[in-house]
């Protein structure tokens, strides 16, 4: 007997299952767009709305700002989960859609720092947990909606449709991007031009929306209400009772916070580590990650679909597991990809920064005050980070406010009031670059490790949508997935550039912020391994 023959028949669909799957796919790809307009400017924005701190503060903030929005979305998983539990699930993805599209719009019309000093960034950060909110309960109800009207036997192909979405709103966006700063040139897009990408998203709420209504509601939710069956109370169903609240704890520590890290290290990490960190220009950049997702989108599909022939659980924590072996020498093989002369440099010229343990700060000044010129610790450290310069930290005796700097066999005495252009010249003369030379940028290598990283995050997230939904029963399904997805997608990887970054920020070890996806990666395969179910033979329609 077949696999498809043993399975307990599925409600009948009500609507044709394409009209269901591209709508709901259409509409999360444009909520995607939306969200991360906001990482794929990062820098911009840093410039924008946080020009009262130094350098490394104001990037460190923007990447807070993005990550605000994801240290919402639970909150938005309860509120819009219940809703969608109780009214349904159309309905409720209708609300989120436009309260995303209209906080997007208006980030396009918000004036800079320089204008209104520090209103901006508070108004910056209230349109962006504005769209955490909407986000958090949008993803659940697509997911769920797609899920109910799938057949048993093909539900991880039907859901991975939805799991394109992120990374086809993030190319979308991305194009967008390219596009602008084409037509209008770097000067004009980061003086004006990058508000473009936020105004035009007015248009595709507008197509959004027209989509979501032609759907009608899920036969699953439908046969629920008619008999009388659905939840009255689905929070206290879902975490209020051990029963199901377990299978909430093993759904976001056994899948989904090693499926966040792994996704947010494969686009957004990459992309920030390219641009910031080996300083290769932001339109290149943009260009490469965007052959990247084209390259690895399809995978999403093949995985969602070979998850319906061997299960969905080996899938997702194969890919967690190559993700914690292979991120350290990938991100090293980026570098020599990308930045080669840099590579170069720190293999023959390696940094080290000798001073007195007390006297080498932190440089994150979370209001702006504090200064970072009263040790020579402090000011080789600010210049080393400003350059993208990696370096390792050692103890100097006996010299208060002197900072020794080693670069290969010289050295760089860096003391209070002196000037960082010092340190730039030893950096250049041993060979360190202050841009990627776009001409020693090895492409399709670059594009061959970006497109690894993004077949590791196919294999995790393909399967991720069928398994949570096929984890809980029907009346609280949309609550109990709703937050565990965003939890793991919303902290553990929302907030993994911030934390990698500060990371980075604290050691001067460009490498050392991988430390925080491997080990979440790890975590999620002992944990998935030992309690999560598999479930891809489950009936979901009780």
């Amino acid at each position: 007997m077949t696999i498809e023959a043993a399975l307990p028949k599925h409600p009948p669909a009500t609507q044709s299952e394409t009209l269901v799957i591209t709508a709901s796919s259409l509409g999360t790809v444009f909520e995607w767009y939306d969200f991360y307009l906001y990482g794929l400017l990062a820098t911009i924005i840093s410039a924008q709305f946080f020009s009262g701190v130094n350098e490394t503060t104001g990037f460190i903030f923007a990447l807070a700002a993005f990550a605000a929005g994801f240290a919402v979305r639970p909150f938005g998983a309860l509120v819009f989960g219940r809703i969608g539990d109780l009214v349904g699930r159309k309905n409720t993805f209708l609300v989120t859609m436009g309260l995303m599209g209209l906080s997007t719009f208006v980030v396009g019309l918000l004036p800079s720092y320089a204008s209104i000093g520090v209103a901006a960034p508070v108004l910056l950060l209230a349109m962006r947990l504005i769209q955490g909110l909407a986000l958090g309960g949008e993803y659940g109800g697509a997911a769920t909606y797609v899920a109910e009207h799938a057949p048993d036997h093909k539900r991880g192909l039907y859901t991975s449709f939805i799991q394109t979405t992120a990374t086809l709103g993030l190319f979308a966006a991305l194009l967008v991007v390219i596009g602008t700063r084409t037509a209008l040139g770097e000067e004009a897009f980061a003086d004006w031009g990058w508000r473009i990408p936020f105004l035009v998203s007015i248009l595709l709420l507008a197509v959004s929306l027209w989509i979501r209504l032609q759907l009608e509601e899920s036969p699953v939710y439908a046969r629920m209400k008619a008999e009388g069956t659905t939840s009255k109370a689905p929070l206290t169903e879902a975490f209020g009772r051990w029963s199901n609240a377990r299978w909430v704890l093993v759904a976001l520590l056994g899948a989904v916070a090693g499926q966040a890290v792994v996704w947010y290290t494969g686009q957004f990490y990459a992309l920030f580590f390219l641009e910031k960190t080996l300083k290769v220009d932001g339109a290149t950049a943009n260009v490469l990650i965007a052959i990247a997702l084209v390259l690895g989108t399809p995978f999403f599909v093949l995985f969602g679909w070979l998850s319906d022939k061997i299960g969905r659980k080996k899938i997702i924590l194969a890919g967690c597991a190559l993700a914690a072996l292979t991120y350290f020498p990938a991100f090293h093989a980026l570098t020599n990809a990308a930045n080669p002369a840099l590579a170069e440099a720190q293999a023959r010229a390696p940094v080290i920064v000798a001073a007195a343990e007390d006297e080498c700060s932190v440089q994150f000044d979370p209001i702006g005050k504090a200064r970072f010129d009263t040790t020579g610790c402090d000011i080789a450290s600010a210049a080393l980070a400003k350059a993208g310069v990696p370096y390792a930290q050692t103890r100097l005796d006996g010299a208060p406010g002197l900072a020794r700097v080693r670069i290969g066999q010289h050295t760089v005495d860096v003391r209070p009031g002196s000037a960082p252009a010092v340190l730039d010249r030893a950096l250049t003369a041993a060979g360190y670059p202050a841009k990627a030379d776009p001409a020693r940028i090895d492409k399709p290598r670059v594009v061959a490790i970006l497109f690894y990283l993004v077949l590791l995050v196919t294999l995790v997230y393909g399967p991720i949508a069928a398994l949570l939904v096929e984890l809980f029963p029907s009346r609280i399904r949309y609550t109990s997935m709703s937050l565990p997805y965003h939890i793991g997608n919303g902290w553990f990887g929302g907030f993994l550039p911030t934390i990698a970054f500060a990371m980075v920020a604290a050691t001067g070890d460009i490498y050392y912020g991988l430390w925080y996806p491997v080990v979440v990666a790890a975590l999620t395969v002992a944990v998935g391994l030992l309690f999560l179910p598999e479930t891809f033979r489950r009936r979901i329609a009780d």
